[in-house]
């Protein structure tokens, strides 16, 4: 997976995400509304995609997607 495919799988998720709005550095908490709900489902795309469970704490220390994508690459199963 690289962070093109991660940040595609997260634009299919998210309706109100225009494609090719995200990219590695953006502070996904600034390019759409963020939320609680958007939290949970942004765990729930990364859980059912990649089988890696992520939480409000790996969520709060990213600040952009490229932060976020290194949380996920790094506990992917082998």
């Amino acid at each position: 997976m690289t962070v093109e495919d991660f940040i595609k799988r997260i634009e299919e998720e998210f309706d109100d995400l225009e494609p090719g709005v995200l990219k590695p550095e953006s502070n996904f908490r600034e390019v759409f509304e963020w939320n609680s709900i958007n939290a949970l489902i942004l765990i729930a795309m990364v859980k059912t995609e990649y089988d890696v469970t992520i939480n409000a704490v790996d969520i709060t220390k990213s600040k952009t997607v490229n932060d976020l994508y290194k949380i996920v690459t790094e506990r992917i199963p082998a």
